[in-house]
C-alpha cells in the first residue's frame, strides 16, 4: 500500500495538475481581495471566476503527459480529449446553468418573495468566461513546462 501511494504521490502529472489547480484557486482570492477589498477563503474551494482552475488542472496534466509520453502517444490523445471536454463544459453547459440560476433568483426575489422561502439561492458563479479558461490553460501549460 505504501508502495502505491509513493507512486501515487510522485506522479508528474497528477503534480502538476494539482499544483496548477491550488495556484489557480489562490489567484482567485487574490483578484477579490484587490478588485473588492474583502479576504475571501471561499474563492478557494468555489467555482468559477478568473482563472479557471478546472482548465489549470486538465492543462497541466496534458502537457506533462504530452512531454512524458510524447504528443503522438495516445495517453496525450485521451487527456487532451478529457481536457477538451472539461474546458467547453466549463464555459458552455456551466456557464448557462449559472446564467439561469441568476435569472431565477431575480424572479424570485423580484415576484415571488412574499410567496417562496428561497434560501440559500442558488449558485450563480459556476461556470467560466471563455477568458478564464484561457487564463487557466496559460497557467496550466506554464506550470507543467516549469516542473517537467
Amino acid at each position: 500500500m505504501r508502495g502505491i501511494l509513493i507512486d501515487i504521490f510522485s506522479n508528474k502529472a497528477l503534480q502538476a495538475g494539482i499544483l496548477s489547480w491550488f495556484i489557480a484557486q489562490f489567484i482567485k482570492i487574490l483578484i477579490v481581495l484587490v478588485t473588492e477589498k474583502k479576504f475571501d477563503v471561499t474563492r478557494f474551494i468555489g467555482a468559477g471566476g478568473m482563472p479557471s482552475s478546472h482548465s489549470a488542472f486538465v492543462s497541466s496534466l496534458t502537457t506533462v503527459i504530452g512531454i512524458i509520453d510524447g504528443f503522438n502517444s495516445s495517453n496525450f490523445a485521451i487527456s487532451l480529449t478529457f481536457a477538451l471536454i472539461v474546458m467547453y463544459d466549463a464555459a458552455g453547459v456551466r456557464r448557462e446553468a449559472g446564467k439561469q440560476a441568476q435569472t431565477l433568483n431575480y424572479l424570485i426575489e423580484s415576484f415571488f418573495s412574499t410567496y417562496i422561502k428561497h434560501d440559500p439561492k442558488l449558485k450563480e458563479l459556476i461556470g467560466h468566461k471563455p477568458i478564464e479558461v484561457f487564463a487557466g490553460s496559460i497557467l496550466g501549460i506554464v506550470i507543467a513546462l516549469l516542473l517537467v
